[in-house]
């Protein structure tokens, strides 16, 4: 009976030893991974894509947060400190809350300047750089528009500055990086011709948008923004904006008004009742909805909800 009982106990001593060897090797390993913090959710599944078993990605703002307003966290702050890489959109979309975040880091690599830090939209081909900048324009961003990723042609780039990046803090992986950013790259070619079949009977179509941050899928894709229900960028509708709104909805016979999940219904909503218009809320980045859980999900997400709208 004894010996039964000690048999059983060494055993169990055994599965316990195994266990705990996989778990220190599991933090170990996690632990020799390159540690990466983006801004938004779009920049992390990117990264994600390009960096593979060599990356733990975490991102600030969530896909369905408005990127220009993040609160600040003691959380975000530990993450910055014991990053390697630290990915932004840039054109001063999130300058409200990552410069504060970054400083408080105190983590040098990832300072502006630092081998560490990567503005993604190096390289970018800018839409809507202003040339004349007032304060009468409302929330107007001084090096263009800076909601680049709904393009994923741009995502390429975008994968690009991520390459360039992971390689400056790992060169060690840069073959296995490359393999990846071609993969991506890849798929992207791919998909654009399903993406571009769809979007070719909708060319032209015209549609209302809330706030200006859909230029860059709009140029892609051939669709006509005729107006916001934003009077000025970040400036809430207004009733004598509305009725602009819903004469010329009218007068174009447009069938959709989209927005993003973050902003309120109600003003897009009153537009629908006195017109019939269709409300899409599009999905302005991974993670805005289930459905969406990679950047590919992303675009096929709002070219398939757009599709059937206008269809």
């Amino acid at each position: 009976m004894i010996k039964k009982v000690i048999m059983k106990t060494l055993k169990i001593i055994q599965v316990i030893a195994i266990l705990f060897i996989v778990l220190l090797f599991s933090i170990t390993s996690e632990a020799q991974k390159i540690k990466v913090v983006t801004t938004i959710t779009d920049l992390k599944s990117i990264t994600e894509e390009i960096g593979g078993e060599k990356v733990v990605v975490s991102s600030i703002a969530t896909g369905y947060q408005n990127p220009h307003f993040v609160d600040p966290k003691p959380s975000y702050i530990i993450k910055l400190s014991k990053a390697d890489l630290f990915v932004t959109v840039g054109l001063d979309l999130e300058i409200s809350w990552s410069v504060p975040l970054l400083q408080s880091s105190r983590n040098p690599k990832i300072q502006r300047g630092g081998i560490g830090y990567l503005d993604a939209s190096t390289g970018i081909a800018l839409l809507q750089v202003p040339y004349n900048l007032t304060r009468a324009e409302g929330d107007i961003h001084i090096y263009g528009n800076p909601h680049y990723w709904l393009d994923p042609i741009r995502g390429k780039q975008i994968a690009q500055n991520i390459f360039e990046g992971l390689v400056r803090v790992s060169p060690e992986n840069e073959d296995y990086f490359k393999k990846n950013l071609k993969t991506f790259d890849d798929k992207i070619d791919s998909k654009m011709i399903g993406w571009n079949e769809i979007m070719s009977k909708l060319r032209d179509t015209k549609i209302i948008a809330y706030h200006n941050q859909w230029v860059y899928f709009e140029t892609r894709f051939g669709l006509k923004i005729e107006g916001f229900l934003e009077p000025k960028p970040g400036i809430p509708p207004t009733p004598k904006q509305l009725l602009t709104i819903i004469k010329i909805v009218k007068a174009n016979n447009i069938k959709v008004i989209v927005r993003a999940p973050y902003f309120t219904s109600k003003s897009s909503d009153i537009v629908a009742r006195q017109t019939g218009a269709k409300v899409v809320v599009l999905a302005t980045s991974v993670d805005s909805f289930e459905p969406v859980k990679t950047y590919f999900d992303l675009i096929d997400y709002n070219i398939n909800k757009l599709a059937r709208a206008l269809q």
